[in-house]
Order: C-alpha cells, then structure tokens, then sequence
C-alpha cells in the first residue's frame, strides 16, 4: 500500500504532481474496499513453513516416547524440566508457534502426571496447577495458544467449584462462556490492527468462548419447559440465534467463531426439512450442501459481505473498537 509519505517524495523528483496526491490516496482506498481479502484477514501465525510441521511431529514422538518409560510420581517433572529447555530454544529464541502448542501440551501432560497421582483433592488441585503453569508459560513466553488451556481450567475450576449439573443448569455454562468472550474483546480491542500478540490471543479465547455460550444456550433450549419456547419450533429459534452468532461473528470479524454453531444448524435444518419433504432419506445430504454452499460464500466474501451488512458503521464509535473494521485507516 502507498502511503503519503511516499507519494509526497515521489511528487518532489518531479515524478508525479502535487495535486494528483489525494486522488490518488482516494483511488487506491476505493481499491482497497472492492478487493476480495482485507489487510486485516485474520491471521494464523501457526506456520511458517513445513519445517515447523517437522519439528512437531518430532515434539509428538518425543512426547510419545517418555510416556512409554515408567517413571511415576514427581519423576514426570524431569521430561517438564527437558521441554522447557527446548521452549527456550525454538519459543522464546526462535518464536516457532506450532512446536510451541506442541511444547505446552506436552508439559501440561507430564505436570498433570506429576501432581494428579496422590493428591486428595486431585481433580482442583491438578487444574489449579495445570492453569498456573499455562500462565508462567504465557507470561515467560508470550505464547497465544496458552490463554486457550489457562481459560479452560479456570471455567472447569468454576464448575467443579459451583458443584452444579451441567445438564440442569446449562445457562451457566453460557454465561462463563461469555466471561471468556469479554476477556477476548479486550485483548481485540487493543490491537484492532491484528499486529500483535493480543490479537492471536484473543482468537483462541474466541475459540474457546463460542462453542461455551453456544452449547449452553442451545441445552438450554433443548431442556427448557418456558411456554414462549414451546409455543415456537425449536428449529426456527436455533436458525435464528445462528444468524445472530453469524452476524456477530461478520461484525467482529472472527470466522472462528461459527465453527461451534455447525453442528446445531445441521441438527436444526435436519428437523426443518424433514417436515417440508417428501422424501426424508437424504435430507442429511441436503443440509451438508447447502451448509458447505455457505461456508465457501463466506470464506469466499467474508469481507464484502460485512462491508455491505456492516459498512454504515465506518467511522463511527463503533468501528474504533472492532478489529480490522477502519479499512481505511489502514493502508495510506
């Protein structure tokens, strides 16, 4: 992207006017905003070539390989100790995210093996020190992936703690969910340009986030006696409430966010047609083209679809805090 600056140098060595700056900031803008892709796509920096791919499959025998030694008790904290050394080396030296994730969920594993064997209270202990030791990693490191087990084992915690059935009380479920949704608007608002470390973070709390509140409001649903529910099909209720999640997912621009919500729209759309067709056997086929028919429009014009929904919003308050939304701030 051109930015003024260097349009400026360009008009002082005579090579294009001092007047032609501007028109053609605003053409290269209207360019911007008509491509398919934006300069905000949502980044997965898990690889960076197939080398990294390599490396974790070789953290993956290794994992497999001490597990198949017998050591027993605080013995495991020796395997923890050798992939610490090695996330010296390729995470905080080189900055290799897959081997990364690789690294942490094999040090999860041998902690988990040390301190669950002969604890009382095994089950918050050993996810109070599975939590503890995802956050030294995160603070030592800055390693995203590690906010995903550390959000994990703080909503288990709560539920063990809380002591109620999740089958009962599905709407608490929805609600941690959404305390893990707040967590990662903040770390998205403060990188709306998806530059920094925030940003991955934020993706795999969104990660995490959306199947909490998604399976909890749809339980809800599934188990709920309320009469304004009965009085509605089910089937009507979750295709809206997916609409909704679409467009909330389109405004923050989070396509990770829909993953969640497949199977729910499969069951729903399933139950929708078999009411409307004749025949009943291949429905299941039908709700698979048309759902991946629209995943591919999706991942095809995500961002031209949220421009059209959503493009009123540019330049207001709005568009300060959601990530990649002030397209035209972003290139010149």
């Amino acid at each position: 992207m051109i930015s003024r600056d260097l349009l400026r140098k360009a008009a002082d060595q005579g090579i294009i006017q001092s007047d032609q700056i501007e028109p053609l900031i605003r053409f290269v803008q209207d360019q911007t905003l008509d491509s398919d892709t934006d300069l905000r796509e949502e980044p997965l920096k898990f690889i960076r070539s197939f080398g990294d791919v390599f490396i974790t499959l070789g953290m993956v025998l290794l994992l497999i390989a001490i597990n198949m030694v017998e050591l027993s008790g605080y013995y495991y904290f020796i395997p923890v100790i050798g992939f610490i050394v090695i996330a010296e080396w390729l995470v905080r030296v080189r900055r290799l995210a897959l081997p990364g994730i690789a690294i942490l969920i094999a040090i999860l594993f041998f902690v988990n093996k040390a301190i669950a064997f002969d604890h009382e209270n095994a089950t918050v202990f050993g996810v109070g020190i599975l939590c503890l030791t995802s956050l030294l990693f995160y603070l030592r490191y800055k390693m995203p992936f590690s906010l995903l087990p550390l959000a994990a084992g703080l909503v288990a915690i709560a539920i063990i703690q809380i002591g109620f059935d999740v089958i009962q009380q599905p709407l608490i479920i929805a609600g941690l969910g959404f305390v893990v949704f707040v967590i990662a608007m903040i770390f998205d608002v403060r990188d709306t340009k998806r530059v920094s470390h925030l940003s991955d973070s934020a993706f795999w709390l969104h990660l995490l986030a959306s199947p909490l509140i998604v399976h909890g409001a749809m339980v809800s649903l599934f188990f709920s006696n309320q009469e304004w529910i009965q009085a509605i099909d089910k089937e009507v209720i979750i295709i809206t409430f997916f609409i909704v999640f679409l467009l909330l997912a389109l405004l923050l621009d989070r396509r990770a966010m829909l993953v969640s919500t497949q199977l729910y729209m499969i069951y729903a759309l399933t139950q929708v047609f078999v009411g409307q067709l004749a025949s009943t056997q291949n429905v299941l086929i039908y709700v698979l083209l048309l759902l991946g028919f629209l995943v591919i429009f999706f991942g095809a014009y995500w961002y031209k679809a949220r421009r059209l929904i959503f493009g009123f919003l540019a330049g207001g308050v709005i568009s300060r805090y959601v990530p990649g939304f002030d397209i035209r701030d972003s290139g010149v």
